[in-house]
């Protein structure tokens, strides 16, 4: 492991963040402003996708993280250098910013483009939620990305495979964000903050959790 990131891989994770924000949440402002032509069921395969080919075609450069809940992760599994964290987190933040301005630009009258919000209960719900689909989700990456079982060319079909999968059936009450770099993103830009924390901690803390859980299955 290099002991500093370099240009490629801070380039990849920017880009990578962008194209997930700019498709993703795309996605949630553009069957909202053609009410209901994506679909609940269109928008969590966009999600799902779009991180499938993200990790193929930058998992070989950055590890196609694209998410500072899993960066965080990796750094915590010692997969990653703690060096590099703040270089990466940076380069997903300024990637998902560019997306939600370019959909601001493009969508000047949508006004939450695409903000994860507490959709179907409170606040205490969301979080939970959040915090168990980002544990499932670390715990997948975690598993299919080394070890004796590691599905190699197979690892953005499951990753993608478990991010559609968790927003199909919790995105009507959570928004499954997972991601605090795809909800603060929106957030700021159209300027709704509201229970922004929820997506901002909850991922971390279920990243964070998977870890020991993977630890207990590994070989």
């Amino acid at each position: 492991m290099n002991q500093w990131v370099s240009r490629q891989q801070v380039a990849a994770e920017f880009l990578g963040t962008f194209t997930l924000v700019f498709c993703g949440t795309g996605a949630v402002v553009i069957d909202a402003v053609t009410h209901g032509a994506v679909t609940h069921v269109g928008i969590a395969l966009t999600f799902g996708l779009v991180i499938a080919s993200l990790i193929y075609a930058f998992g070989h450069v950055s590890g196609a993280h694209f998410n500072p809940a899993v960066t965080i992760g990796m750094c915590i599994a010692k997969r990653f250098s703690g060096a590099n964290v703040v270089f990466y987190l940076l380069s997903q933040i300024a990637g998902a910013l560019a997306g939600s301005v370019l959909l601001r630009v493009l969508f000047s009258n949508e006004a939450c483009l695409g903000a994860t919000l507490p959709l179907g209960g409170n606040e205490l719900q969301s979080f939970v939620l959040e915090a168990v689909l980002t544990f499932i989700l670390m715990l997948v990456i975690l598993c299919v990305t080394s070890g004796p079982k590691e599905v190699g060319i197979m690892a953005g079909l499951a990753i993608g495979g478990i991010i559609g999968l968790e927003a199909l059936f919790a995105g009507p009450i959570s928004g499954a964000s997972m991601n605090p770099a795809r909800s603060l993103a929106p957030a700021l830009v159209s300027g709704n903050l509201t229970s922004l924390w929820v997506y901002l901690t909850a991922p971390v803390l279920g990243a964070l959790l998977a870890v020991p859980a993977a630890r207990l299955t590994s070989a």
